[in-house]
C-alpha cells in the first residue's frame, strides 16, 4: 500500500483535547512526548490510542515510534473511514484524487486533474455538509490530516492507482519531473527498474533544491520498486538519510536498521545513541569512503554477475556518496540516466561515482560539490582539496570525540586520516595540538577553522568554525557562525542541523549579558531537538538550560535540568554535557555563596575521565575554580589550575580569556598587589565580549577594595557590578553585591518586583510557564509539557506572582494581555 504520512514537520491536524492522553503521557519522557504528538500531527485522541500500543524501549526512547498511520492510531482511523464511507461514490473519488495530489509529495495537479478527467466538482459539497472538507482557490482542504489519510486509504488499490496516473500525466510543467516520478511510482503494479531508477533521478533533484521530505519519500519508494536486493538496500540507505536531514529520526532509524549501513547507523547513533560506539562506526566509514582504484577510473578486472546490469533490469545506481555522507552533507548531482548502467561497485567504489567515467553524460559526471569546502581543513586556502564522502564522516567522528570528551581518540581519527590521505577537520587538527600541549599550533589551526564562517556557507562548516571561535574565547565570532549555521540549515531544508548549531551557541550566550534571550533560544532548540530525534544534542541542551538557570537564580529549575541531564549523558558516555551539567550546579554554589560546595564539584570535574567529564570544560571553568578554591583557602590547588590556563590565553591572546586570566592572577595576589591585575582585568574586559564575567571581576574587586578599606572606589565597582546583574537578571550575584555594599555601610535599592514589562521582569522559563498557565494549564499539564516536576512549576509561578506583584492567575491574565497589547496593535 502506498504511505501518505505527510511530511514530518508538516503537523496541521489542530490539536485534541482528551484526557486520555494526559496521564499515560506524564511517564514518558520529554522527548518521547514531543515526538509521539508529532508523530500523530498534534491529534491527542490519536496520542492517546497510540501510548499503550508503544513497547518499553519505544517509552523509554530507544526504539523509534511507529511511522505508519494504520501503526498509529488504526481505531481513528476506522472511524474516520467510516465516515468517508457514508459519502457518495463521486465525492468519495474527488476526496481520494485531493487526498493523492496532497501527500506524501504536494503536487498541487488537482483542479487540472479534475478539468482533464472532466470531473464534477460539485459532488464535493456532501463532504463540505458533513464537515469532512470543503473546496478552496487552490484545491480541497481536508478537516485535518487524519481525515486525509482517512480519504486516501478508503479508495480501492485499484482506484488509488488510478487517480496516480491521472495526476502523473497531468504533471508536464517545468520543475515537475519529481511529482510525475512519485506518481508514476505509486500507480506501479509491482516491481520495475525503470520506474526505480526515475524515482532515484528524481529523489536527487528533489534533494539537490532541498526538498529532502520529497526525495526520501522518492527513494523509498524507489526501494520498494527496485527488482534485486544490492539496489534496495542502497535506496533505502538513501531513504533513511534524507529522512535523518528532513527532521523525521524516527523514520530514519527505522530505514536504517534495515539498510545495513554501518556509517549511517554511526551518524544517527552520534545525535541520538551512544557516542563511543558513533566514533567507531564513523572511522569504520571514513575507510570505507576512501576512493580506491576502481573509484579513479580504472576498470575492474571482473564484473560478479550477480550485479551486471542487463537490459530488463536497468540500474538505479547514483554517483553519490556513502548514506553517512549524504545524511551530513548538502545534496549531489543528479542521478545516471537508466540508459547509463554500469556495473555496480563496491560499497566504497559507489562512495565517489561511477567504475567508467565514460559511461555518464557530462552533465551527471560534474564533481561532487564540497560539503566542506575549506572550511573543516587544516591547511591553507590554496592547498585545500575538493572534499571527499570521508571527510564528511571525518568531522563527524571529531565531533563524537567532542561530546564524549575522549580527546585522546582525535589522535587515532587523526592517524587514521594520516594514513588515507583524508584532509582532516581544522577543529581535529587544532584539539589533537591542544591535547599535546602544542598550543601555538593549536591556535593556527582553530583560527584557519574559525575564520571560516562566511553567510550561506554549509552548516557543519560553520558549526565546527563556532566550536573553533569558542575555544579560541572569541565569542562575537562562534555566535555569528552559529546563527549563519541555522539559517543555512533552514534554507537548504535541513532542520536536523538547527539544534546542534543553537547547542554551542549558547556557550557564547552564557557569559554575554543575555541569559534570558539566551535560555529563550536553547528552549526553543530543545523542543527541536526533541521532535526530530536528536536526544544526545537535547542532553546537551538541558545542559545549557541548567547554567542558564544557574545563572537567573533558578536554583529548583537548575537542579533538576542538571540531574536529567547526568542522568542521560553517563548513561550514553556523553562527558561533554555531563560536565556543563556539573559546572552549571557549581556556578550556583559559587554565586550562592556556597564555595566549599562549588570548589567540590570543580575539583571533582577536573578528575572525571572522558564520559564523564571534558578537558575542555573544565578548562572553561578555570576561573570559577580558582575564585572558589581561593576562597576556601586552598591555593595550592587554585595555583596549579591557573596555571595552564594563563598559557592557553597567553597563547591565543584573546581579551576574554587574558581578563580572566588576570583576575586569577588577582585572586592569587596578597593585599594591594591584587589591585594592579583587577584593574589589568577589566582593562582587558573592555576590549572583549563577556560582559557577565565583568560584572563578577568588578564585584571581586569591590570587595578588594572594600578589605583594603578604599571605600570610595569599593563603592563605584561594586554598585556598578549591582546594576549590570540587575539588568542581565541574574538575581543570586546582585544579593552578593548588595552584601558587599551594605558592609560598607552604602544603602541600596530593594531588588526589583514590578517592572513594566513581564518579558523583562521574568525569566524565559518563567515566561514560558506564565503563558501556559494565562492559557488555562494546570500546573501539571505544564510540567509535562516542559519535562519539570508539578513542584518546580509551583515554584515558578510563585516566583511569577513575586517578581509581578500579583496574587491570582486572573491578575496573570489581564497583565499578559496588557503587555502584548502593544504588539498586536
Amino acid at each position: 500500500m502506498t504511505p501518505v504520512n505527510p511530511p514530518p514537520l508538516d503537523r496541521t491536524s489542530p490539536p485534541q483535547r482528551t484526557d486520555a492522553w494526559r496521564q499515560p503521557a506524564a511517564g514518558l519522557s520529554e522527548g518521547v512526548r514531543v515526538r509521539v504528538l508529532r508523530a500523530v500531527y498534534g491529534d491527542q485522541r490519536a496520542a492517546a490510542e497510540l501510548l499503550p500500543r508503544l513497547t518499553e524501549r519505544q517509552s523509554t526512547g530507544t526504539d523509534p515510534l511507529p511511522t505508519e498511520p494504520a501503526e498509529l492510531a488504526p481505531a481513528l482511523l476506522r472511524e474516520h473511514r467510516a465516515e468517508i464511507r457514508a459519502l457518495p461514490d463521486d465525492t468519495r473519488l474527488l476526496l481520494l484524487l485531493a487526498a493523492a495530489d496532497q501527500y506524501p509529495v504536494s503536487t498541487d495537479a488537482f483542479l487540472r486533474a479534475v478539468v482533464a478527467a472532466r470531473l464534477d466538482t460539485r459532488c464535493l459539497d456532501a463532504a463540505e455538509a458533513a464537515g469532512i472538507a470543503h473546496a478552496g482557490a487552490g484545491g480541497v482542504a481536508f478537516r485535518d490530516a487524519w481525515t486525509r489519510i482517512a480519504a486516501y486509504e478508503t479508495g480501492t488499490p485499484a482506484d488509488r492507482r488510478d487517480v496516480h496516473r491521472l495526476l502523473a500525466r497531468v504533471s508536464r510543467g517545468e520543475g515537475e519531473a519529481p511529482s510525475r516520478s512519485w506518481h508514476r511510482g505509486a500507480g506501479a503494479l509491482g516491481p520495475s527498474g525503470r520506474l526505480a531508477a526515475e524515482l532515484s533521478a528524481a529523489a536527487g533533484t528533489a534533494a539537490d533544491t532541498g526538498r529532502l521530505s520529497v526525495a526520501r519519500t522518492l527513494a523509498e519508494r524507489a526501494a520498494a520498486l527496485c527488482p534485486d536486493a544490492a539496489g534496495r538496500h542502497r535506496l533505502t540507505a538513501r531513504a533513511a538519510a534524507y529522512a535523518w536531514r528532513s527532521g523525521d529520526g524516527d523514520r530514519a532509524r527505522r530505514l536504517a536498521a534495515t539498510a545495513a549501513d554501518d556509517a549511517l547507523s554511526g551518524v544517527l547513533a552520534l545525535r541520538a545513541g551512544n557516542a563511543t560506539e558513533a566514533f567507531d562506526a564513523l572511522l569504520i566509514g571514513v575507510g570505507a569512503a576512501v576512493p580506491t582504484a576502481s573509484d579513479r577510473g580504472v576498470p575492474p578486472l571482473a564484473a560478479p554477475p550477480s550485479v551486471t546490469p542487463s537490459a530488463a533490469t536497468p540500474s538505479t545506481s547514483r554517483t553519490v556518496p556513502p548514506a553517512a555522507a549524504r545524511a551530513v552533507g548538502p545534496a549531489v548531482p543528479r542521478a545516471v540516466p537508466p540508459a547509463a548502467s554500469p556495473a555496480v561497485p563496491p560499497a566504497a567504489s559507489r562512495a565517489v561515482g561511477p567504475a567508467d567515467p565514460r559511461a555518464v553524460p557530462p552533465a551527471a559526471s560534474r564533481a561532487v560539490p564540497p560539503a566542506f569546502p575549506g572550511a573543516l581543513t587544516s591547511v591553507t586556502p590554496s592547498a585545500i582539496t575538493p572534499p571527499t564522502p570521508a571527510t564528511h564522516l571525518l568531522a563527524r567522528a571529531t565531533e563524537a570525540a567532542i561530546y564524549t570528551g575522549d580527546l585522546r581518540r582525535l589522535r587515532e581519527a587523526a592517524r587514521v586520516a594520516g594514513r588515507l590521505g583524508v584532509v582532516a577537520p581544522g577543529t581535529l587538527g587544532g584539539l589533537v595540538a591542544a591535547f599535546d600541549g602544542r598550543y601555538a599550533d593549536a591556535r593556527d589551526l582553530l583560527k584557519s577553522a574559525a575564520g571560516r564562517c562566511g553567510p550561506g556557507g554549509d552548516p557543519t562548516v560553520l558549526i565546527h568554525a563556532a566550536i573553533a571561535a569558542l575555544l579560541l574565547g572569541d565569542h562575537t565570532r562562534a555566535v555569528t557562525a552559529t546563527v549563519r549555521a541555522a539559517a543555512s540549515a533552514r534554507a537548504r531544508g535541513t532542520p536536523v542541523t538547527v539544534p546542534q548549531a543553537m547547542e554551542f551557541r549558547a556557550y557564547a550566550d552564557f557569559w554575554t549579558g543575555r541569559p534570558r534571550a539566551g535560555e529563550a533560544a536553547a528552549t526553543d532548540a530543545l523542543w527541536q531537538a526533541h521532535a526530530t530525534g536528536q536526544d544526545n544534542g537535547a542532553c546537551h541542551l538541558q545542559a545549557a538550560l541548567a547554567m542558564f538557570a544557574a545563572l537567573t537564580g533558578d536554583a529548583d529549575v537548575c537542579r533538576e535540568r542538571a540531574a536529567n541531564a547526568r542522568s542521560y549523558a553517563l548513561a550514553r558516555g556523553l562527558g561533554l554535557p555531563a560536565a556543563l551539567a556539573q559546572w552549571a550546579l557549581a556556578f550556583l554554589d559559587l554565586s550562592g555563596g556556597r564555595f566549599a560546595a562549588a570548589a567540590a564539584r570543580l575539583r571533582a570535574l577536573a578528575g572525571f575521565g572522558p564520559g564523564h567529564g571534558h578537558r575542555a570544560i573544565r578548562h572553561l571553568a578555570t576561573p570559577h575554580y580558582v575564585e572558589a578554591a581561593v576562597r576556601t583557602g586552598d591555593t595550592r590547588v587554585a595555583r596549579v589550575a591557573h596555571a595552564d590556563y594563563e598559557r592557553w590565553a597567553g597563547t591565543v591572546l584573546s581579551p576574554d580569556d587574558l581578563a580572566l586570566s588576570a583576575r586569577c592572577r588577582a585572586l592569587l595576589a596578597p593585599g594591594e598587589e591584587a589591585v594592579d591585575h583587577y584593574r589589568t582585568a577589566l582593562d582587558l574586559h573592555s576590549r572583549g565580549t563577556r560582559d557577565f564575567e565583568r560584572a563578577r571581576t568588578e564585584l571581586l574587586f569591590g570587595s578588594a577594595l572594600r578589605r583594603l578599606r578604599r571605600r570610595t572606589e569599593a563603592r563605584d565597582r561594586l554598585q556598578s557590578a549591582l546594576e549590570a546583574f540587575d539588568s542581565f537578571g541574574a538575581p543570586h550575584c546582585a544579593t552578593q553585591a548588595r552584601t558587599e555594599l551594605r558592609a560598607l555601610g552604602t544603602p541600596t535599592a530593594p531588588a526589583r518586583t514590578a517592572p513594566d514589562s513581564p518579558a523583562v521582569t521574568l525569566t524565559a522559563q518563567q515566561l514560558l510557564v506564565a503563558r501556559m498557565a494565562a492559557d488555562g494549564a494546570t500546573n501539571r499539564e505544564i510540567a509535562a509539557r516542559l519535562a519539570l516536576s508539578p513542584r518546580t512549576i509551583d515554584h515558578h509561578l510563585r516566583g511569577v506572582f513575586t517578581r509581578l506583584g500579583i496574587r491570582s492567575r486572573i491578575e496573570l491574565v489581564r497583565l499578559l494581555a496588557e503587555s502584548d497589547e502593544p504588539e498586536s496593535g
